[in-house]
């Protein structure tokens, strides 16, 4: 990747046309009418020098108008390119940034858990949605905008040596100054231009996580000390921005003082040089030629100042796709190799001396085995920080395991495709995340194969279709953004609802009962029973009387199985963890209605 300081990155920005490869018709017109532009752009001045010359001082009046139409025709000519090249350039670049952010977010869908654990979603969100966005300017401002306007100055440079080349030169004089100028303008960019996409990243994260946890902020009274840390965030996206603008104040008042001594001098020496009106001389200056050079001196002079503008865009925009690639080459993919994908599973799972940490120093599983017959129901339960969620993450492949081995019917879960292995697995977590879309979206999340009709017989099946229907819209209800408009009984029967649809042969239940209503744990509690018949589960949870009918109990503490056994076994044992759970908990119920 390029280097803070160095003015541009050819590498990266090969890397980038890549993507322009499938539109390379596009592309070639795109340049056809940069060449265009560059060519009609100059007539106009040439036809500007005839009609003075030929037909204006000699009073030749339908000379004079032959080349005024001429001049006319070059304008019109020159319009249609310009719309050529703008439109076209600006579809280019639209199209490019929407193959690369299907690429990035299809890249970040297949990321292990661990990488968003490790990832702040703010700069995610800005990669994906400001940062493409800025690459597009790349195409529709930067990239063939510079091209354009270098290939004008090229050509009007050569018209001007072939006309005069005194006067060429006194035009030129000016360029040393303004081309090192603009490089060190250019230097001075790059890193104020990564300054700044730090600066937004930082604000969009800081923005988004406390619009997320507004709740917390305002429970615990701390709406002044987070205004007061915005206030400093802002302040150095402001002064991050305000560094671009002092470097363009500087650089552009340069360029136009240049372009005016340059002016100054080609009319002082024409001046002083030019022909007696009507008499032409190959080797004088015509009053004609001295009024072109000046309207060409501009048309130099003016794309370098623009070039150095466009160079900004394009070193924001190269600035961005070096952090849309540094995503694009992350290599935080789980292997994806396996090759079973079964249709459907008896649902046997066993864990072998199975050992897991988040961080690898630090141990969370150790040594874990159990089995889980098909169509039973296990239980897991222990304090927080156990290992219970832990292992339900490494059943469904969220994380790879250090040591051991976990196989559903007898198949590593390493030999299934994700697919195909997180196909027959279904999740209800405590905290239930819900898409600002109708209930029906929520549940079948845009599966083809579960219509309307299916989810309202499942939702009978385990009592949840009254609670729906009662709601305005029934299935068609929005809920809003993570489901703000439900309670979180609520948001648990959906979940409950968007497991049981699927029909998984794996049901996994965390803390599916916790913070509820008695209500709502009814309806929970009924719609666990239907759900986890007949099919293999595995039960997490901190109220132990939701989990008696469990077929066996794990309990767990500080990533180990400590006791097993049913809740009848368990309950006799007289110094055993479980039954001191147990006992706690009912005593905290007996207290909670007493009082």
């Amino acid at each position: 990747m390029a280097k803070n300081g160095t003015a541009f990155d050819f590498k990266l920005f090969k890397r980038l046309l890549t993507f322009t490869r499938p539109y390379r018709g596009t592309f070639a017109f795109v340049a056809f009418a940069a060449v265009g532009l560059s060519v009609a752009g100059l007539l106009g001045p040439i036809f500007l020098k005839n009609t003075i010359d030929l037909g204006m001082l000699p009073k030749d009046y339908a000379l004079m108008v032959f080349y005024i139409s001429l001049i006319i025709s070059a304008l019109v000519l020159e319009v249609i390119f310009q719309f050529s090249f703008i439109y076209y350039a600006n579809w280019l670049g639209q199209t490019v940034i929407r193959d690369l952010r299907l690429q990035l977010f299809g890249k970040m869908m297949r990321f292990k858990m661990s990488y968003f654990d490790k990832s702040a979603v703010g700069r995610l969100t800005t990669r994906t949605v400001n940062d493409i966005q800025t690459i597009a300017s790349i195409f529709s401002e930067g990239l063939f905008t510079i091209a354009s306007d270098l290939l004008k100055m090229l050509v009007i440079a050569g018209y001007m040596l072939y006309e005069s080349w005194q006067l060429a030169l006194i035009s030129f004089s000016i360029l040393p100054v303004l081309l090192y100028a603009t490089r060190v303008f250019q230097r001075a960019m790059k890193s104020a231009f990564e300054d700044v996409r730090n600066q937004v990243a930082n604000l969009n994260t800081f923005v988004q996580e406390r619009i997320t946890g507004m709740k917390i902020v305002q429970i615990f009274v701390r709406e002044k000390t987070e205004y007061d840390t915005f206030v400093k965030i802002n302040q150095e996206h402001k002064r991050a921005w305000i560094r671009t603008v002092w470097y363009n104040s500087i650089f552009f008042p340069i360029a136009e003082i240049s372009g005016s001594v340059a002016l100054g001098l080609i009319v002082w020496y024409g001046g002083m040089n030019v022909m007696p009106a009507g008499v032409i001389d190959d080797s004088g200056l015509t009053l004609g030629l001295i009024t072109a050079f000046v309207q060409l001196s501009q048309m130099l002079f003016r794309p370098l100042r623009m070039i150095a503008d466009k160079f900004n865009t394009l070193q924001m925009g190269m600035v961005a796709a070096n952090r849309v690639f540094g995503i694009l080459d992350t290599q935080a993919n789980l292997p994806d190799t396996g090759l079973q994908a079964p249709k459907e599973i008896s649902g046997n799972i066993e864990f072998s001396k199975v050992h897991f940490g988040y961080n690898p120093k630090e141990p969370v599983i150790r040594d874990i085995s159990f089995s889980v017959p098909a169509g039973q129901t296990i239980a897991l339960v222990g304090a927080t920080g156990a290992g219970k969620s832990t292992i339900i993450n490494l059943l469904s492949r969220f994380y790879e395991i250090d040591q051991g081995q976990i196989t559903i019917d007898g198949i590593s879960i390493k030999e299934y495709t994700l697919a195909g292995l997180r196909q027959h697995i279904a999740v209800v977590l405590q905290d239930v995340f819900l898409f600002a879309d109708t209930i029906l979206n929520n549940i079948t999340l845009g599966d083809p194969n579960i219509s309307e009709a299916m989810v309202i017989e499942a939702a009978k099946e385990i009592g949840v279709h009254d609670f729906i229907s009662s709601l305005p819209g029934g299935y068609h209800y929005n809920v809003k953004e993570r489901g703000s408009t439900l309670s979180s009984g609520q948001r648990q029967l959906i979940a409950f609802l968007r497991a049981f649809v699927s029909r998984p042969s794996v049901l996994i239940l965390d803390e599916a009962t916790s913070s509820v209503d008695s209500y709502s744990e009814e309806l929970i509690q009924n719609a666990t029973d239907r759900i986890t018949q007949g099919r293999t589960s595995i039960v997490i949870a901190h109220r132990l009387a939701t989990i008696q009918k469990a077929d066996q109990i794990l309990v767990m503490e500080a990533g180990k199985i400590v006791e097993r056994g049913r809740h009848s076994e368990l309950i006799k044992k007289s110094e055993g963890h479980y039954k001191g759970l147990y006992e706690v908990q009912f005593m905290n119920a007996s207290a909670s209605a007493t009082h």
